[in-house]
């Protein structure tokens, strides 16, 4: 007898066939539930152990044993004349049938009801985007094509035109970001090093590139000086050199060049035609850099200043999109981080600057990001929003800001495990950016992955002690840990004001002091009361006072308060979640309910 036909008779094929499509079944069903009952990521890479551990163990026993009218039996014991084999066959067949018809209608459900289209549109838009940048964090492969843009060193005999020579490295960077094949680190991260005395090696080894650009800009009148040099780091050698004596009415040409000359070095091939400088002016494109080198500061009077420069820069050239852009960048900033403007006239005016941009040139891809932030986070409109990502990730899928934008969309939709690829992504590409590690710690804790959030926010915190919110954020990781004292020690170290105070109400309650906590509150309240809605509605809602929660919110909404694109996954809502008003307002925010 065929050890074929031994199997078919003690229905072994068909135990197989049963068990995969049942193990297929209860991982599907893990996956969908393991977030929404918060279970760690390696519940689900356990339960797929065990049930792989389990098939040879149901084969074994299917050949072993025998299912008798009496019981189980091993199967030698049981005469081939009496055996039942056939009709265990049968009913083997129906179960398969109905766990198939239960697996196609779970997929079925899965598919159409609990992801929906336009959902999945946006993580297989943004995965397809950057495909050629998926790069996980911290991985340790150096990319064959991957280079750092230092920046260059300002040679010329007036230290203030520092700007000029930091503005020339940026402008070649974001040149050879627009070249699909080849990985630029951001600019957060080449220019980290600047003033240090560190050598090429060990900064290409943080920044994870095989390449190195470096030169200097000597500025005399109206006459450039420009060096460059291109470096192959593993065996230090110069791949490439260069002096350009020009007019400074040649900068752009000669950036060109420069740009075309690492792509030819590097034996890139260009799938289309080679990237190149949006030319303007030369007394515009001076101010442009000088209003950037400020709004790179971000600070609020740095703010200020490039708000003066990037205007007087439109008044020479007002065709000029790279200054519009910046300009409607620094409008949003001046309203959700520093106060200078309304949420109001800082969002509209933001939204006005971009539109000029993009009427001027409809391929500058940072300007569909930066309208991107106005629609998540003041119209609320985050199909718009999405629409506008995609576009700007089809431009240029290799700039980490875009990707760092686009995470935190898919974050506000509920989307946590494709917004945290996202966010490693875009740290793949700037890897010494503190806020890059700030939103990948927020991100981890908004999934409830506490260790992790940890590590990121104290990652940012080693980069720039100072971040606004990352001291806030570490605290509510340490609160949700269960250590209130560490928790309240992050809070007391945080910068800014609205958040120590939310902080501090939260973590008060947490150890019982009341007093503490409704201190804190009334403070917040007093002082910040038209900004801070939002932080007011988490303090009510983590304490339980959930009518106040929902007033406070409210005005949040009213407000058109930033954080309310947050609210989907924020863990401090979780005592809102079954009030009958919770999921009416997400369908009024536009978000997943």
């Amino acid at each position: 007898m065929s050890i074929v036909r031994e199997l078919k008779r003690r229905n072994v094929f068909r135990v197989a066939i049963a068990y995969v499509i049942i193990a297929w079944l209860i991982l599907q069903v893990g996956d969908t539930l393991a977030p929404a009952l918060h279970l760690a990521e390696w519940v689900n890479t356990v339960l797929a152990f065990f049930l792989i551990l389990g098939l040879p163990i149901a084969l074994i026993f299917a050949w072993a044993y025998e299912l008798t009218p009496e019981g189980l039996k091993k199967e030698k014991e049981v005469d081939r004349d009496q055996s039942i084999t056939h009709i265990t066959g049968r009913k083997f067949d129906y179960l398969i049938i109905a766990v198939l018809a239960l697996a196609l209608s779970y997929f079925a459900f899965d598919k159409f009801v609990l992801d929906p289209s336009w959902e999945a549109e946006l993580a297989q838009t943004t995965t397809e985007a950057v495909t050629e940048q998926s790069i996980e964090s911290g991985k340790s492969r150096i990319s064959d094509k991957s280079i750092a843009v230092l920046p260059f060193v300002n040679m010329s005999d007036d230290p203030s035109n520092e700007y000029f020579s930091d503005g020339i490295s940026e402008e070649i960077l974001n040149l050879l970001a627009k070249v699909p094949e080849l990985r630029v680190t951001s600019r957060s991260s080449a220019f980290s090093f600047k003033g240090q005395t560190v050598d090429i090696p060990t900064m290409a080894a943080t920044l994870n590139v095989a390449y190195v650009l470096e030169g200097s800009v000597r500025k005399s009148g109206n006459r450039l000086r420009i060096t460059a040099q291109l470096i192959e780091v593993v065996t230090d050698t110069h791949l490439w050199s260069e002096t350009y004596d020009r007019e400074l009415k040649s900068v752009f040409t000669i950036q060109s060049e420069i740009a075309a000359a690492v792509v030819d070095a590097l034996k890139i091939t260009l799938l289309g035609d080679e990237p190149k400088v949006t030319e303007t002016k030369p007394e515009a494109y001076a101010l442009y850099l000088q209003g950037r080198h400020f709004s790179n500061q971000d600070t609020k009077e740095s703010s200020e200043r490039a708000e003066g420069l990037l205007k007087q820069a439109l008044a020479i050239d007002s065709g000029f999109a790279p200054a519009w852009t910046e300009l409607g960048s620094v409008y949003e900033r001046q309203a959700a981080v520093f106060g200078l403007r309304s949420i109001d006239e800082g969002n509209e005016l933001a939204r006005h600057a971009i539109q000029q941009a993009l009427a001027i040139d409809p391929q500058y891809a940072r300007a569909y990001a930066i309208l991107a932030t106005v629609e998540m986070h003041y119209d609320w409109d985050f199909a718009a929003a999405f629409q506008h990502l995609q576009q700007a990730l089809t431009l240029n899928s290799g700039d980490a800001a875009i990707l760092a934008i686009a995470a935190d969309l898919d974050i506000h939709l509920g989307r946590v495990d494709e917004g945290i690829d996202l966010h490693r992504q875009s740290i793949a590409l700037d890897p010494v950016s503190a806020d890059g590690h700030y939103r990948l710690g927020r991100a981890f804790y908004s999934a409830h992955r506490l260790d992790e959030a940890a590590v990121s926010l104290q990652m940012a915190l080693s980069l720039s002690p100072g971040r606004v919110a990352a001291q806030y954020f570490l605290g509510l990781v340490r609160l949700a840990q269960g250590d209130a004292q560490a928790a309240l020690a992050a809070m007391e170290q945080e910068s800014a004001d609205v958040y120590r105070l939310t902080g501090t109400a939260l973590v008060q309650h947490v150890l019982g002091d009341a007093g503490a906590s409704d201190a804190a509150l009334k403070e917040l309240i007093e002082k910040w009361a038209a900004e801070a809605a939002y932080q007011v509605a988490e303090i009510y809602a983590f304490r339980g006072e959930i009518d106040h929660a929902f007033d406070w919110l409210g005005r949040a909404y009213d407000n058109r308060d930033s954080g309310m694109a947050y609210m989907l996954l924020d863990p401090l809502f979780a005592n809102l979640h079954d009030d009958p008003r919770w999921e009416p307002l997400l369908r009024k925010m536009g978000l997943p309910h």
